[in-house]
């Protein structure tokens, strides 16, 4: 059976996250430390072939991350503080928990009132959650990194998905397909997050003869993460109309300014890549 994308524009129109919910899967991916300016360059000289198809003609939307590094920015994420447009708002969230005070919420939001995570408010509505860690922040061996995987019905880490596996997206997107076929979640949703970790330092390993991480190596690393979720989003697309969100945490510095790393605020940290869109059979 085949099936379509409907691309959603820079957020321009409002989709109805209340109708979404409980109809459709929902597709987290985190595309963990990507910078915009990467992630765009690739974008321009069309090679992402996977991405692209989804993504509106103008490419990724810049957004605002709400913090400069993985932890703290998923804690935002799950408590529906997803990146925000890089222009002037205000600018209402697809999801929220209740709280007096809110600025932004309207009548598309999707607002949760009995819990204090949007991962374990849509295990209220019937949700199977999954989570497909990648970075150390989800390395389930230490009290830390089991903080936010155990937001999830099941959490799956590993060295072979982590940040020094060069086929790391491969083997999260196998796990993923294995998990969205499996017999026992056929009749219901799933949220699935998967945290993808070859952006990260270490990347210089996906562009032959480079010995040091940069720009470069890490437009390598999303060059190869495109492949690999070429078979991610063909399984989502065959299970349910899924609602997918594809962005980065936080972007990182190499040398601009001085700066290395993330944690800090220069612009290329804070600059993030974003898209939203919906697949569904034809």
């Amino acid at each position: 059976m085949s099936w379509r994308c409907l691309k959603i524009p820079e957020s321009k129109f409002r989709v109805d996250m209340n109708a979404i919910i409980g109809s459709h899967d929902l597709l987290l991916i985190t595309l963990d430390t990507l910078r915009y300016d990467v992630a765009q360059g690739c974008f321009l000289r069309g090679e992402l072939p996977t991405l692209q198809a989804h993504l509106p003609t103008t490419g990724w939307e810049l957004r605002h991350t709400p913090a400069s590094f993985t932890y703290a920015a998923h804690q935002a994420f799950f408590a529906g503080f997803l990146p925000t447009p890089a222009r002037p708002g205000p600018h209402p969230r697809r999801f929220a928990l209740a709280f007096s005070g809110s600025e932004t919420i309207d009548a598309n939001t999707a607002v949760f009132d009995t819990r204090a995570t949007i991962v374990e408010a849509l295990a209220d509505r019937g949700y199977h959650t999954i989570c497909i860690g990648g970075v150390g922040f989800f390395n389930r061996s230490n009290p830390l990194g089991n903080a936010l995987p155990a937001l999830f019905a099941e959490a799956h880490w590993s060295p072979e998905l982590g940040v020094t596996a060069i086929d790391s997206t491969e083997r999260q997107v196998a796990l993923a397909c294995k998990r969205l076929a499996a017999p026992e979640l056929a009749q219901r949703r799933c949220f699935t997050f998967i945290n993808v970790s070859a952006l990260h330092q270490p990347n210089h390993h996906y562009l032959p003869g480079a010995a040091r991480d940069d720009a470069n190596t890490q437009a390598a690393a999303l060059r190869y993460v495109d492949r690999s979720l070429a078979p991610l989003l063909s399984a989502a697309a065959r299970r349910a109309p899924s609602f997918v969100i594809v962005c980065s945490d936080h972007g990182t510095a190499y040398g601009e300014d001085g700066y290395s790393g993330h944690r800090h605020a220069h612009s290329v940290v804070m600059n993030v890549p974003y898209a939203e869109f919906v697949l569904s059979h034809e």
